[in-house]
């Protein structure tokens, strides 16, 4: 994804799966036809069915030493086809209503091409998924070959801030199967757009990918603060930090002082055959997850097993709720603030005015409770909860920023619940943490529970 490659992309999903093959695609669609004379396909069912799809390669290095560490799979057509270019290839797939069967045909050329040309220990080849069909019934020989792969090189799956703004649930559940499989986690175009910044903790990536325009673009105080949240994201977990975009030795230098210790670009090769020059040492790009997953059924027991649990009134707890609301308001829009109210008539009117301002100025704002709707505010997300969800007798705030984390978690008395108790009187057991790693754990067990936009 460098320079005229941006478009370049395959998104994919599937690696995960373990389930029927599919077999011959009996589809032909007029209107998505290759044009070339050489290619043999008169339709992307054909071209499927022929396995057409390619990779290319672009290579990722160590911008100290200069030894190439592994590589990025970049999806492309039959060559000297109108469908060579991932762009055409894709709409034409859209128009057949054949996009989850090209989507898997490029993790197979990807997967493939690399066991084809040797990659081996101490390379890293990095695949774009894509989670709209994350659901959709994979072929096994998916699984089967990404096994056959981490038997060999270490495979980084790659996915942007969008796909956990579209698809939140959907796509931390993947990412925990990936992740169960060995395959590791890079986070791409951080930079590119604020919620990057936001959404890192949620997804805990072992690679940070910084955006192409921040080494090619003069410094400004976005990029500065885009370096700090970057910065402290890989000093507190681990992760590794690699920059897009390097055509040139002021671009190399630019990524170094931006803390990069990777990168790729022009000025390393651009996509093509993959030539791995043999077997080296492990690399600094291996598969195994920095995530430190303290995620449990709720909020309240996330937090309550690691903090000293009060005993309060509604009245003492929306206070504390709406000063944690105040604080979210001046973090801006690398800010995500998720919510659990119970019960949707607990969300008033007040409240649905206080929470859609803060949507207007932050990366993501969401909202749970039994009967709420999909937007129970304007740009608020809302989640209904079932009445069976143990978020269901929990009232609960969390703010992430990337430099500031916070939860707030509640749990209603049984006696209290459903008693003939003064609303205001309302007896909870309650315990806040500024912990920023128990704060994510918190506010990722809300997340996981929020459906796709």
């Amino acid at each position: 994804m460098i320079g005229s490659a941006a478009a370049n992309v395959c998104p994919a999903n599937g690696l995960f799966a373990n389930e029927p093959g599919y077999g011959p695609i009996q589809m032909t669609v007029a209107s998505a036809t290759t044009t070339d004379h050489r290619a043999t396909p008169t339709s992307v069912a054909d071209l499927v069915d022929q396995r057409l799809v390619r990779s290319a390669y672009q290579p990722l290095v160590d911008l100290y030493s200069g030894e190439t560490i592994g590589y990025e799979a970049l999806a492309r057509g039959p060559e000297g086809s109108r469908l060579e270019r991932p762009d055409a290839l894709f709409e034409a797939a859209q128009v057949a209503g054949l996009e989850r069967e090209v989507e898997w045909e490029c993790q197979r050329a990807a997967l493939q091409g690399g066991l084809d040309a040797g990659l081996g220990v101490g390379q890293s080849l990095f695949v774009n998924l894509e989670p709209r069909l994350l659901r959709s019934e994979r072929p096994a020989a998916l699984a089967e070959l990404l096994g056959a792969a981490l038997e060999r090189f270490d495979v980084i799956a790659e996915f942007t801030e969008r796909s956990l703004t579209d698809r939140p649930a959907e796509l931390l559940a993947a990412v925990e199967r990936l992740r169960r499989r060995g395959v590791g986690i890079a986070l791409d175009d951080v930079g590119s757009d604020p919620r990057s910044l936001a959404l890192m903790p949620f997804l805990a990536p072992d690679v940070i990918k910084l955006d192409l325009r921040l080494v090619q673009e003069n410094a400004t105080r976005r990029l500065a603060e885009i370096v700090h949240a970057v910065s402290a994201e890989a000093e507190r977990t681990g992760a590794l930090v690699l920059a897009e975009g390097i055509e040139t030795e002021q671009h190399r230098r630019t990524a170094l002082a931006l803390g990069a210790r990777y990168g790729q670009g022009w000025m390393f090769g651009r996509p093509g055959e993959l030539r791995p020059s043999g077997a080296r040492r492990k690399s600094a790009l291996s598969s195994a997850s920095h995530a430190r997953q303290l995620d449990r059924v709720s909020p309240f027991e996330t937090v309550a097993a690691h903090r000293s649990v009060r005993r309060g009134n509604k009245r003492l707890l929306l206070a504390l709720s709406m000063q944690i609301e105040a604080q979210a308001h001046g973090l801006g829009s690398s800010a995500v603030i998720l919510s659990n109210f119970q019960q949707a008539r607990f969300f008033t009117a007040k409240t649905a005015a206080r929470y859609s301002a803060m949507a207007a100025r932050s990366a993501l704002v969401g909202a749970l409770g039994v009967g709420l709707c999909e937007q129970p505010a304007d740009g608020v997300r809302g989640v209904a909860l079932d009445q069976a969800d143990p978020l269901r007798g929990e009232w609960d705030v969390t703010v992430i920023a990337p430099h500031f984390a916070m939860a707030f978690v509640a749990r209603e008395r049984d006696e209290d619940a459903g008693a003939d108790v003064e609303d205001m009187e309302r007896s909870f057991d309650f315990a806040t943490t500024y912990d920023r790693e128990l704060a994510v754990a918190a506010a990722r067990a809300m997340m996981s529970r929020v459906a796709p936009a």
